[in-house]
């Protein structure tokens, strides 16, 4: 034993990522004395701008984007109680396809092994017992949640920490109440060929506007989820840090339902667990499950 606090790690992308992905677990676990630190890897300058303008439109200036984004950022990280904030600031690329996914400076086009490097710094002075991230599809196929589990999978590999690691996704079951309550409240949703083809996450800012016909397979069956994490507790937090968000409003679905919805609908986060160094067993409730 030592005096380190328990420590759970998340890498994000952008900013407003950690509260649709992890604002749960960041603040429950926050709330029992763990410390919690966010690792965000863009600056998210492809989202909206003031009055929801669009990037390549007028008015739209990216750097203005970035700097207004940080501050909703830090007032989120405020509302989760996050313990350490790092900012690696990578240009956000975009969503896939777009002419910033090759812009100098874009995280997609860094090399892994220099987030990584970056990255690996950053676990070797927090050494995280926990790290959080997302699947190898980035969960929806935006490009920079595939770069955010690329340099994430790479830095574990750079340090000599073995701390449980967990990517986040969706259970079907999930994904169809998802479609539910989106018609519910009118938008427009078309039910996929399979649960796989809607996300929570394609609600948030970065989101908006993707076609849809090219990503990924998203989310799991059921009985392939590993833990499932009840944050009912702390809906209102993750609410509350999804509306710090505010200049994206308009593309983050949730925001929608009220606080009491939301939480019905968003109140356990669930995980797969890919790396466990503790041998809890499965399923889990706890990402924390066998190291107190």
């Amino acid at each position: 034993m030592t005096d380190r606090p328990l420590t759970l790690m998340a890498v994000h992308a952008h900013p407003d990522d950690e509260a649709t992905g992890t604002g749960g677990v960041l603040a429950r676990y926050a709330a029992e004395g763990i410390r919690t630190v966010l690792v965000t890897c863009t600056d998210g300058r492809c989202g909206d701008g003031p009055g929801g303008v669009k990037p390549g439109e007028p008015g739209h200036d990216p750097a203005a984007v970035a700097a207004m984004r940080r501050q909703e950022l830090e007032a989120s990280c405020e509302v989760l109680k996050v313990s350490h904030l790092e900012l690696l600031e990578y240009a956000d690329s975009g969503m896939m396809g777009w002419e910033s996914n090759d812009a100098p400076g874009s995280f997609w086009r860094t090399p892994v092994a220099d987030g990584a490097a970056r990255l690996a710094e950053l676990m070797r002075r927090y050494q995280p017992d926990v790290v959080v991230t997302y699947d190898e599809n980035g969960f929806y196929g935006h490009p920079d949640h595939i770069q955010a589990h690329r340099i994430t999978m790479a830095a574990l590999e750079l340090t000599d920490a073995t701390p449980k690691v967990y990517w986040t996704t969706a259970p079907h079951s999930a994904m169809r109440r998802f479609g539910e309550v989106m018609r519910e409240f009118g938008a427009d949703w078309e039910e996929p060929e399979s649960a796989e083809e809607g996300s929570p996450e394609a609600g948030s800012a970065d989101a908006g506007s993707a076609a849809v016909d090219a990503i990924p397979p998203i989310g799991l069956p059921d009985e392939e989820v590993t833990t499932w994490v009840d944050t009912t507790e702390f809906g209102g937090l993750k609410f509350d840090a999804l509306a710090a968000h505010a200049s994206q409003g308009e593309n983050i679905f949730f925001l929608k339902m009220g606080k009491e919805r939301f939480t019905e609908l968003m109140g356990v986060e669930t995980f797969v667990r890919v790396q466990d160094p503790t041998g809890a067993a499965l399923p889990e409730n706890d990402l924390f499950a066998g190291l107190r």
